[in-house]
C-alpha cells in the first residue's frame, strides 16, 4: 500500500513510525504539510518523502489519510476532491462526520472514519472505527491494518457511536492523568516527595490496568478482592461512594459524549 499522509502531526508521526515498525518501506509513505518545519522534522526522522503539494503528495497513493486539525479538514477536502479516484480517505480529525466530509469531496464515499486517542504515540492507542456503506471488506481491513499498528481498535456499527468512543477513550487519558495527579497529591499530602508519590502513583496505576487486562474478571471484582472488610481500602471506597465519585465520572463521560455531538453539529454546517 502506499499511503499518503496530508498532516505531519503527532498522530501521524504516530502511524508513520507505528507502519515502519511493522515492515512497512518508507518509500511507500509520504507526508503532506504546508510546514517547512513539520516536513522536515518527518524527513529527519522516518526518511518518508515529503510534500507542499496536495496534488504531488497524493500521486499513485492507494489510501490518504487526513490528519489535519477538524478546522482545516474542509478546506482540504474541497482541494483533494479533482484528486480522487479509487483510494481509501481515513480521516482521523475529531468531531467531522462521514457525511460532511463525502459531501465536501463532492459525494465521495469510500471514507473510513477513526478516532484514536494519544497513547498511539507510544503505541499503545485504541481506536474507534466506521466505515461508509460503500467500504469494501478489503479496504476495511487495510484501514484497520494501519490503525493496529499503534495499538487496538474496534469497529462500530453505527457512526454515532463515536461520539461515546471521544468521550470514553478520545478524552479518556485526560481522565486517567486527572486521577494519577490525584495519587500523587495525597502521597505528597501524606509526607511523600515528589519523586516517590510519582513512582508509586504511576506503578500502581501500570500494575492495576496489566491485573485486570490478564485477568477475565470484571473491575468490580477486582475492586471487591483488594476491599478487605473493615480495612483502610474500604474506608477510602466509602469514603468515594459517599461523595458519589462513580456518578460524577459517568456524568462527566456523558458530557463530553454531548460535547462530541455538538462540535459535529458545529464543524458539519459549513458548505
Amino acid at each position: 500500500m502506499n499511503v499518503s499522509f496530508v498532516g505531519g502531526g503527532n498522530m501521524a508521526n504516530a502511524l508513520i513510525g507505528g507502519l515502519l515498525q511493522q515492515g512497512a518501506a518508507a518509500s511507500s509513505l509520504r507526508v503532506i504539510d504546508v510546514s517547512s518545519d513539520a516536513r522536515n522534522a518527518v524527513q529527519r526522522r522516518f526518511g518518508v518523502a515529503v510534500f507542499a503539494d496536495l496534488r504531488q503528495g497524493c500521486a499513485g497513493s492507494d489510501i490518504i489519510i487526513l490528519a489535519v486539525k477538524p478546522q482545516q479538514l474542509r478546506d482540504v477536502a474541497l482541494e483533494l476532491k479533482a484528486l480522487l479516484q479509487s483510494q481509501i480517505v481515513i480521516s482521523i480529525a475529531a468531531g467531522i462526520r462521514t457525511r460532511d466530509l463525502s459531501r465536501w469531496l463532492g459525494g465521495y464515499s469510500r471514507i473510513v472514519r477513526v478516532m484514536p486517542n494519544t497513547p498511539a504515540l507510544v503505541g499503545a492507542g485504541i481506536s474507534g472505527l466506521y466505515a461508509m456503506p460503500k467500504v469494501a471488506l478489503a479496504e476495511r481491513q487495510q484501514a484497520e491494518a494501519i490503525l493496529s499498528a499503534v495499538g487496538s481498535t474496534l469497529w462500530l456499527e453505527h457512526e454515532d457511536q463515536l461520539d461515546a468512543i471521544t468521550a470514553v477513550s478520545g478524552s479518556g487519558p485526560a481522565y486517567v492523568f486527572y486521577f494519577i495527579e490525584a495519587l500523587q497529591r495525597a502521597a505528597q499530602e501524606l509526607g511523600l516527595d515528589a519523586q516517590r508519590a510519582k513512582q508509586l502513583s504511576l506503578d500502581t496505576f501500570a500494575g492495576a490496568v496489566k491485573l485486570a487486562k490478564q485477568g477475565t474478571e470484571d473491575a468490580q471484582i477486582l475492586r471487591q478482592r483488594v476491599t478487605s472488610k473493615g480495612g483502610t481500602t474500604e474506608r477510602a471506597i466509602s469514603a468515594m461512594e459517599q461523595a458519589q465519585l462513580q456518578r460524577h465520572i459517568i456524568n462527566a463521560v456523558r458530557a463530553a459524549q454531548e460535547r462530541s455531538r455538538e462540535l459535529g453539529d458545529e464543524f458539519g454546517k459549513a458548505e
